[in-house]
């Protein structure tokens, strides 16, 4: 890949000297005169609560916007926790704190969608997961909520954050239909500063080891069309249900309400699946369902690529994703890049909670096997903000989105550059965490 050099020494000297703001608790007050400000778009339903934030400005910087546009010399203005100017050249309004960041790369904040972040905090130690339903054997958890059970105050946040991260699609686990994900904002004291979408999307699983399962394919694809038929009888006649006047249904009131909420393409369904047998009926299941369809995983997803590209589904892969089981005998390292160049639109994630922090090294790997430069910062920034119905407020870097972006020292998919900056929701975000706390701890040892 190719690598950007020359971060002056200046450039980084400016924002070491922001520092101390970085540990400040309180956020600083409106901004100040002369600032350029957008006027507040109408607030949409689980978007961030509007706060009066900083005027800051990034001026010089190569911006990669996300969409596959670069901007060389480029000045970003952010203010009350919004992008409001990019460009290249442009002046920093009165009062801003400005920021030198010539020979630096800024790109949109990273997104995994596929997380646990907030839910895991050690996961050898079962206290310590709020992750899945409990307690049952029922194998439809569609009314387990992510957003119920997140902590803001996990550890994992800041190691995330540290590496790029802004934002996660945060992911209970267990069961065939296992639960409503939310999107997070690595940032925020409480889990309702955090959250900014919840429910998410609705999550299942369709292959033979699904939890509670284990009889096979054919079983769990008759499972999930019976429980969203259910739903859908449900919805039309919840009064006769109240009244104890319908059939019975093999779901719960709660799953069914949710199960309800993903009918004709309401809310996203994330179908984790591998192999392409299962992917074609995937896709037939959704049609017939009328159900938004999105791929997770999908290791054999290269060998149905025009077909998913026929249907304008999205993938979201684990470029190294390796042939571990019969579903997945197929998995090859090109994925992404055969799915790319077919026209499908590719998502990229890490698979994981704790190594979430290493997305941009996962995606530096879909590069090296084939996939577009570009293609692959898009993977892990507008691809799943799009995929997921976030795409008005994340992904991009554009006027009037959330201020989510990461200044880089050079290439982000390179192993060698630092994150300078993080700005979550207009706001430069502390890099410490507990492995840096620890390194400082521990950098010098009694002899």
């Amino acid at each position: 890949m190719k690598r950007l050099h020359g971060v002056t020494l200046a450039a980084l000297a400016a924002l070491a000297l922001a520092e101390p703001a970085l540990a400040q608790p309180t956020r600083k007050p409106a901004p100040a005169a002369g600032a350029v400000v957008a006027a507040k778009p109408a607030k949409a339903p689980g978007a961030p609560k509007e706060e009066a934030g900083p005027v800051i400005a990034y001026a010089g910087a190569t911006v990669h916007v996300g969409d596959g546009q670069v901007i060389q010399d480029a000045t970003v203005v952010i203010a009350g926790g919004k992008i409001q100017q990019i460009g290249k050249g442009l002046a920093a309004p009165g009062g801003a704190t400005l920021l030198p960041a010539k020979g630096m790369v800024i790109t949109p904040g990273l997104v995994d969608a596929l997380t646990s972040l907030g839910l895991i905090e050690v996961v050898l130690e079962s206290s310590t997961h709020s992750d899945e339903q409990r307690a049952t054997s029922d194998s439809i958890h569609a009314g387990f909520r992510a957003a119920d059970a997140y902590n803001p105050a996990s550890v994992l946040l800041a190691v995330a954050r540290s590496e790029g991260l802004t934002s996660a699609g945060v992911m209970p686990n267990g069961g065939l239909i296992s639960e409503q994900s939310a999107w997070a904002d690595l940032d925020g004291a409480t889990a309702e500063d955090a959250l900014a979408a919840a429910p998410l999307a609705l999550h299942v699983h369709l292959d033979g080891d699904a939890p509670g399962e284990g009889a096979g394919h054919g079983t769990a694809f008759l499972k999930v069309r019976e429980a969203f038929d259910d739903a859908r009888v449900f919805q039309k006649s919840r009064a006769a249900w109240e009244r104890n006047q319908t059939r019975r249904f093999a779901p719960s009131r709660l799953d069914l309400e949710a199960l309800a909420s993903a009918l004709d393409e309401k809310l996203p369904v994330v179908f984790h699946v591998d192999r392409a047998a299962d992917i074609l009926a995937t896709l037939r299941l959704a049609k017939e369902l009328k159900l938004r369809p999105i791929i997770a995983g999908g290791a054999e997803a290269w060998k149905v690529a025009a077909t998913l590209a026929a249907a304008k589904v999205p993938v979201m892969v684990f470029p190294l994703q390796q042939p571990s089981s019969f579903d997945a005998i197929g998995a090859r390292e090109d994925n992404a890049a055969i799915l790319d160049k077919a026209g499908v639109a590719v998502g990229i994630s890490s698979g994981e909670t704790h190594n979430a922090r290493k997305l941009r090294q996962v995606a530096g790997n879909a590069v090296r096997s084939g996939l577009p430069y570009e293609a692959a910062l898009a993977a892990i920034t507008r691809v799943p903000a799009e995929a997921l119905g976030m795409g008005a407020r994340y992904g991009t870097l554009a006027a009037g989105k959330t201020a989510n972006l990461v200044v880089w020292s050079g290439d982000p998919l390179e192993l060698s550059t630092q994150v300078l900056d993080v700005v979550i929701r207009g706001h430069r975000v502390p890099l410490k965490s507990r492995q840096s706390a620890l390194l400082e701890k521990y950098r010098r040892l009694p002899r």
